[in-house]
């Protein structure tokens, strides 16, 4: 017979990853809710078109796009801010703004699967939905910034940049609107060779092109942005002593382009060196998409962590995750004890105490060594002989020491 195994670019998670990535979760949960910021959820399919309209019609090479049974144009969600501003026109219009939100949750791209990206991943990320303006933008990077750190990763830098700098450099140069996202793709990865060429084409010199390049590569502190003088450099400044205000470091990188069209002003990333070339674990910026999906024109600050790139950023750094151990064993020693042994653990549970029991039956020696395996805190021996006096023995699995207490004080005990 032929095992069945699990499709090329997705993983199983045993119970271990889960607890590890419930924990770290959560932990971003926290960071976001401390912000004031509130979790939604969307489908895990939508409309192909909802995606067509953010990326263009080449999205539909990259991601898992089909018809359904009723001959609909479905794809299964490659991004999730697409999906939060979808839910934002037709759920939301009407809030009072800024609407925080934050979302957890897989996506899906058909990929060459490479490590830490898959065919199925998670993304965790938060939208301000408003305004333009740099408090928002201030705001948004400074939770990204948090939840990295309360992750606990060591080595990471912030790198912000403004998206109107390198564009209006590039519109002074000569080159139409409608050609300036091609070129700010090429810009985002650096593909210097293919962005002189587009260059050209549209007769700008070289010595402009040099001066491009060179601008993309320009890293430091404020004091880069003497080098432009407009409004999108001082609005930068503006975000940066807002951020030193919070405690938050971060470098100026004109570099940073982020590549997609709908990206309005200020963009930022946070990068993990342990990861190697492929450092990336969050990246966002300040974008407007909801007129693309017929509602009013709102300008919205927004980042996404990739959060099984984060994970493997920890990982890397020795991080190791201790996993939570279950506070009781409970093991009856005969046949005539286990219906007594099943109460006991059933009123431990009742009390708030995480409680397991021998299922299968195990003699004493292994029903201990079990207990061992699965980290419990303490073990609750329930014996012939104790019972007849309404107590158990509660062994510590640590020091090894032991004591016979009555049953209605074992809570009370192990508390």
């Amino acid at each position: 017979m032929t095992m069945i195994q699990r499709p090329r670019g997705t993983r199983d998670f045993v119970p271990d990853d889960m607890e590890r990535r419930r924990s770290y979760e959560n932990i971003l949960r926290k960071e976001a809710v401390k912000f004031g910021f509130r979790e939604v959820a969307t489908p895990i399919f939508e409309e192909s078109e909802l995606f067509v309209l953010k990326s263009g019609p080449n999205i539909l090479n990259e991601i898992y796009a089909f018809k359904d049974k009723g001959d609909r144009d479905i794809a299964l969600r490659p991004e999730l801010t697409a999906p939060v501003m979808r839910m934002v026109v037709n759920e939301l219009s009407n809030e009072p703004k800024p609407l925080k939100l934050f979302y957890f949750g897989q996506c899906f791209r058909y990929e060459r699967p490479q490590s830490g990206r898959y065919r199925e991943f998670f993304q965790f990320g938060a939208e301000l939905v408003g305004t333009a303006n740099p408090e928002s933008d201030a705001e948004v990077i400074a939770l990204a910034s948090s939840m990295i750190k309360a992750l606990g990763l060591k080595d990471y830098k912030l790198r912000i940049g403004h998206i109107g700098i390198l564009r209006q450099r590039i519109v002074s140069a000569g080159v139409p609107e409608g050609n300036i996202p091609e070129v700010l793709q090429k810009l985002d990865k650096k593909l210097y060779d293919e962005a002189e060429a587009l260059l050209l084409t549209h007769k700008v010199s070289k010595q402009t092109c040099r001066d491009i390049f060179e601008l993309t590569e320009t890293v430091g502190g404020t004091d880069v942005l003497e080098k432009v003088n407009d409004s999108s450099a001082a609005y930068l400044k503006e975000v940066v002593g807002l951020l030193e205000a919070m405690g938050v470091s971060a470098e100026i990188d004109m570099g940073v382009v982020r590549g997609l069209d709908y990206y309005t002003g200020m963009v930022f990333e946070a990068e993990a060196p342990a990861l190697g070339a492929e450092k990336q674990i969050c990246g966002g910026g300040s974008y407007s998409l909801t007129e693309l999906f017929g509602g009013e024109k709102v300008f919205s600050t927004g980042f996404a962590i990739g959060f099984d790139r984060i994970l493997l950023a920890m990982e890397k750094e020795g991080m190791e995750f201790k996993r939570t151990p279950i506070d009781v064993y409970v093991i009856p020693v005969s046949e005539s004890t286990r219906t007594q042994s099943f109460a006991i653990v059933s009123k431990l549970r009742e009390e708030n105490i995480s409680a397991d029991i021998d299922l299968m039956g195990r003699k004493m020696a292994k029903a201990m060594k079990h207990a061992s395996t699965v980290g419990a805190r303490y073990a609750v021996i329930v014996g012939e002989k104790e019972l007849a006096e309404d107590s158990v023995t509660i062994r510590d699995m640590v020091s090894g020491d032991q004591k016979t207490v009555k049953i209605k004080d074992i809570a009370k005990t192990i508390h």
